[in-house]
């Protein structure tokens, strides 16, 4: 199976990456699939049944209206996030949904969209199934569909060990751990970034690469400038205020404060602008998933504003190497909260940041899987006990952290030669492993930890 950077990093929507953009994409492709197969014009009624976490958490996450949006036949990348709420709002009043935008069927907002909050599907904890009825009420067309992280999405006769999206495409230097990149490295004189590169030159050239992965950057780049600007509460019940404006006007004011630790202020700007974002809905880049989005945004940004020489080519092999890194973790593990817990989220999110940082700053292959090795080692056991069910606390401050984390973790790896006593092979299966025997109340259900000792108010 091959994956590509541009499957690891995607523009999204707000406020998470398995519970906004994977359910979002799905329903969308069992709508398509309605027009394709035919069944379109005799449908009269749509309905979906969210399950697992989906079920547990996804009034908090907008699960239940990206199915209404993807229904609607609008994706995570275009779908106009000023007037995503509205367009819900007015399907639930109006008792009418637009399938593929152009089929109308009737529609009542609490009969067709169905959150089980103690119901699983098998496969995966975020579980949905999709119906298409006539006019008599018999079934047209039933789906089910699975979003394993990331907003990747795959079928529902998908077996539990299915992580990733198959694709068949022979890669020049495939590789599914650490230790198999690292020899390719070694063999054949490659940085990180180098073998990627040669990979993703199978699906498309270099030129277009290099412009898709910059596009990503943009995105990224407005997103802080969005989050530094908005003010105001966040979304969703809370009353959580967002910090990113008044941080970026104290440290834009303050010129010429002399403190050492200036730069870990602006990183944390950068990462709470992000995940602002992410939690009111907003346009955001999954990296690799929404609710830790905020960490390779941040320590980009680092690298931009904070190291000499650092340039678009610097930008283009930090996304390479990250990506690297998140491939691993997406074969081998899971980025997935629902499955293993925040540390699949946040903690490959900080272990592919340190990794594409370590690249830029001219690290050594054994170097960049060093610093990798100690952005997932220190995240080992990280819970996903969102409050609400809501992607804000302690998500929002917890990137901040992350990202501060990843810069460390680079920064430590090029003080070594690369050698050390754990290798990242070793900690993704460990990660895992830990994810497996993590309670169920720990993994984006909101029914442990801060999401039962914190009163939502």
């Amino acid at each position: 199976m091959a994956l590509s950077v541009l499957d690891l990093f995607s523009v999204g929507i707000g406020p998470s990456s398995s519970h906004t953009v994977g359910p979002m994409r799905a329903a969308k492709l069992f709508a398509d699939g309605l027009k394709g197969d035919g069944h379109l014009s005799a449908t009269k009624r749509v309905q979906a049944e969210l399950f697992g976490s989906l079920g547990a958490t996804g009034r908090g996450h907008g699960s239940d209206k990206a199915v209404v949006l993807g229904f609607k036949g609008l994706d995570p990348e275009t779908v106009d996030t000023a007037t995503a709420d509205d367009q819900v709002a007015a399907a639930a009043l109006d008792a009418e949904l637009w399938v593929c935008g152009d089929h109308r069927v009737d529609f009542n907002w609490d009969e067709d969209v169905v959150l089980h909050r103690r119901k699983s599907l098998p496969a995966h904890p975020n579980g949905m199934t999709f119906r298409a009825l006539d006019h008599s009420g018999a079934v047209l067309s039933e789906r089910s569909f699975y979003s394993i992280g990331g907003g990747f999405v795959v079928d529902g006769d998908a077996d539990a060990g299915d992580r990733v999206v198959a694709d068949a495409t022979v890669l020049p230097f495939p590789f599914t751990t650490a230790d198999e990149l690292l020899e390719i490295c070694k063999r054949e004189g490659m940085s990180i970034s180098d073998v990627m590169l040669a990979n993703e030159l199978v699906w498309r050239s270099e030129a277009e690469l290099r412009e898709k992965l910059l596009a990503l950057w943009a995105v990224m780049r407005e997103c802080v400038d969005n989050g530094c600007a908005a003010e105001g509460i966040l979304p969703g019940g809370l009353n959580v205020r967002r910090r990113a404006p008044s941080l970026f006007q104290t440290l834009t004011a303050d010129t010429g404060v002399t403190d050492p630790l200036r730069a870990m202020e602006w990183v944390n700007l950068f990462a709470l602008a992000v995940n602002e974002e992410n939690a009111a809905g907003g346009r955001i880049v999954t990296a690799p998933t929404n609710g830790a989005a905020g960490i390779v945004p941040a320590v980009l940004h680092y690298y931009i504003k904070f190291v000499p020489g650092a340039d678009d080519d610097g930008v283009v092999r930090f996304l390479l190497a990250a990506a690297a890194v998140g491939i691993l973790f997406k074969i081998n593990a899971s980025i997935s909260g629902a499955e293993v817990g925040c540390q699949g989220e946040v903690g490959s999110a900080c272990s592919m940041a340190a990794a594409g940082l370590c690249e830029v700053l001219a690290g050594t292959p054994e170097q960049v899987e060093n610093a990798a090795e100690v952005g997932i080692e220190h995240n080992l056991g990280l819970t996903c006990d969102p409050v609400g069910g809501l992607v804000q606390i302690p998500c929002i401050e917890r990137n901040a952290i992350a990202s501060v984390k990843a810069i460390n973790a680079a920064r430590l790896s090029l003080h070594g030669d690369g050698s050390h006593k754990v290798s990242l092979d070793k900690a993704i299966k460990t990660m895992r492993e830990t994810g497996a025997d993590m309670k169920t109340k720990y993994k984006e259900t909101s029914r442990g930890g801060l999401a039962v000792n914190v009163i939502e108010c």
